[in-house]
């Protein structure tokens, strides 16, 4: 049995073999440009793990025949990107392509280390390739960010999978020697989530289970849904190390927190951190997890998760743990609501459909010129303030949705029940 894992033997070596992301390297898509002109830009590539970003920067490089610099922001610092910057200078030569510098998670990269690349990216002395998991809105800084194309990587769907997993079967060297038995695929597929990387390591994983109950020689593999989740439980501390975001975890831990459980919220929390989850990635989940879940029901655990996600950022592990943890278990506490979710989910659909220009009310437009005043604009406008209780009835509404109701407020706590009895009272039945 190799010692190489399967989804390095099986890393694409041409545009052909790579699987999904058609809208980047389909017919027409921008990956099949770059290759046919040469004309590359600086770019991020940002997705889930396991969905091809560093096999697609590889290609790019591979097939234009350019020099290719990699780095793993969770080891290098300031000193390593020096280094490769140098080592691009002295391979590029007058009136040639700039040499491209890969620097996988460019998301743990701090602001002084992302500083060090702009001079270079600037100059056109590397064409810049960034991979990361992470919004790069949030992590990359402005400068930086303004000077690349961000291209979005998606999830495979079961089809891309069964793609490639019809090619692991028939391909791989091994597995074909070994034989491989098709009896369902559901549990596959379920457990690696559209990371392709993730499939892979579950067939490394169903073969060495496989060979471990054969005397003598190396058994067939049997893809079930009962033998893939019986070797995931078996081996579920090398399974979840194989992810790099863990989506599977974080997904018990938000429904922990929104669940009001506690216990299974820190048990969560205990085991991403363990994988080597990214604390910053835990905190800005509570970040949105409070405002989306508990809401109004308790505006406190918006600015708890607040304080957390800034500190989280300032200090880092290992003590970021127990600020995490304290988030966690408050947000787990708090009462739940989702009203103010739902009013924007329930605005936003409205307004996707609604196709009427629908103009603003002229009593609540500004009006900083003449023309404007001439024209009625702000005219008949009551200000708040002036009158008793600091409110007056007047329609704020464009013509066509007076009463409209999107937000409505959750009456089992006592919080938004309040705000439900004012919205009574001040507009009278109308909301």
């Amino acid at each position: 049995m190799s010692n190489r894992p399967l989804a390095e033997r099986l890393r694409p070596q041409t545009l052909e073999e790579y699987i999904g992301q058609q809208h980047l390297v389909g017919p027409g898509g921008v990956f099949r440009r770059f290759m046919e002109t040469g004309n590359v830009p600086s770019f991020i590539l940002w997705g889930p793990p396991g969905v091809g970003k560093t096999t697609l920067a590889r290609l790019v490089a591979n097939t234009l025949k350019r020099p290719f610099f990699t780095l793993s922001a969770a080891a290098a610092g300031v000193k390593d990107v020096r280094e490769a910057i140098e080592s691009a200078q002295r391979q590029k030569f007058f009136n040639t392509p700039s040499p491209f510098l890969f620097i996988d998670e460019i998301h743990r990269f701090n602001k002084s280390q992302q500083d060090s690349l702009l001079g270079a990216v600037e100059q056109g002395t590397v064409t810049l390739i960034g991979a990361t998991t992470e919004n790069p809105s949030f992590e990359v800084i402005s400068p930086l960010l303004s000077r690349c194309q961000v291209y979005v990587l998606r999830p495979m769907d079961d089809a891309e999978l069964q793609t490639l997993l019809d090619r692991a079967i028939t391909t791989d060297t091994e597995l074909v020697e070994r034989g491989v038995d098709v009896v369902g695929t559901e549990a596959l597929f379920r457990f690696s989530g559209g990371d392709a990387r993730k499939l892979l390591n579950i067939l490394d994983i169903l073969a060495a289970a496989t060979a471990a109950t054969e005397t003598g020689t190396e058994g067939r593999i049997t893809i079930s849904d009962e033998t893939v989740t019986d070797a995931l439980q078996q081996n579920i501390a090398l399974y979840d190390k194989n992810g790099e975001q863990h989506y599977d975890v974080i997904s018990a831990f938000i429904k922990s927190v929104r669940g009001s459980d506690p216990n299974a919220a820190v048990y969560y929390l205990a085991r991403m951190l363990a994988g080597g989850e990214e604390p910053r990635f835990v905190a800005r989940r509570l970040a949105i997890l409070a405002a989306e879940d508990i809401g109004l029901a308790n505006p406190n655990a918006l600015l708890m998760a607040n304080a957390a996600f800034d500190i989280v950022h300032k200090i880092g592990m290992p003590e970021a743990r127990i600020v995490l943890a304290e988030a966690t278990v408050y947000l787990a506490n708090s009462p739940k609501s989702n009203a103010s979710y739902m009013a924007i989910e329930r605005a936003a659909g409205f307004v996707a459909k609604d196709t009427t220009n629908r103009p603003v009310p002229l009593h609540i437009r500004n009006a900083p010129t003449k023309l404007m005043k001439d024209l009625d604009y702000h005219k008949g406008y009551k200000y708040a303030h002036d009158f008793d209780g600091g409110f007056a009835e007047q329609e704020f509404m464009p013509a066509g949705l007076e009463g409209t109701k999107f937000y409505e407020p959750n009456s089992d706590n006592p919080t938004e029940a309040k705000f439900a009895e004012r919205i009574a009272k001040l507009w009278k039945g109308k909301y």
